[in-house]
């Protein structure tokens, strides 16, 4: 498995992992490969030295790699740590290199996926009745229009524009 570092027309930086560079070269030849943030499919290679994921002929990882994966601390972020985290983040942002806001946004972003259920198209109308008491107070995210978010705020009703990457709208792995 090769896996390189690429970045889009925007300048967001990620990474790609492919069979071979042949895959690589197919796959964006075919405006197979997008960045995850924008959905851009003008991608370009970034300089950097190869890594390759290998794995033994029983198909176990190299022992090396093996033993740093098993002294790794595992940690798991509760929504208290998430939330303050993005609080220290948004208190410094400037404080900040561009990949770190990019991980923070997309952090953010993966967050507020998991927490909240897809109500599409039909989101101005459900916050509507959330609104009035007319249903249950839920975690809701969906589409409106720049003018349905604009009458939604004049109803007092506070909404938050989140532009999502379409890799984020699926269901998340």
């Amino acid at each position: 498995m090769k896996v390189l570092d690429l970045h889009c027309s925007q300048q967001h930086s990620f990474e790609g992992w492919f069979a071979s560079e042949d895959d690589f070269q197919s796959q964006l030849a075919r405006g197979l490969v997008t960045c995850p943030l924008c959905a851009d499919a003008t991608i370009v290679k970034k300089l950097s030295a190869p890594r390759l994921n290998l794995t033994t002929s029983r198909g176990e990882r190299s022992a090396g790699i093996a033993r740093q994966v098993e002294s790794e601390p595992i940690h798991t972020e509760s929504a208290s740590e998430v939330s303050a985290a993005a609080t220290n983040h948004a208190q410094e942002p400037h404080a900040l290199e561009p990949a770190q806001l990019q991980a923070a946004l997309l952090k953010m972003v993966r967050h507020v996926v998991a927490n909240t259920e897809d109500v599409g198209a039909s989101f101005p109308e459900e916050a509507r009745k959330m609104h009035y008491g007319e249903t249950e107070h839920r975690n809701i995210r969906g589409q409106a229009s720049p003018q349905e978010t604009e009458a939604l705020l004049d109803e007092g009703i506070a909404v938050l524009p989140l532009p999502m990457p379409e890799s984020l709208k699926e269901t998340l792995q």
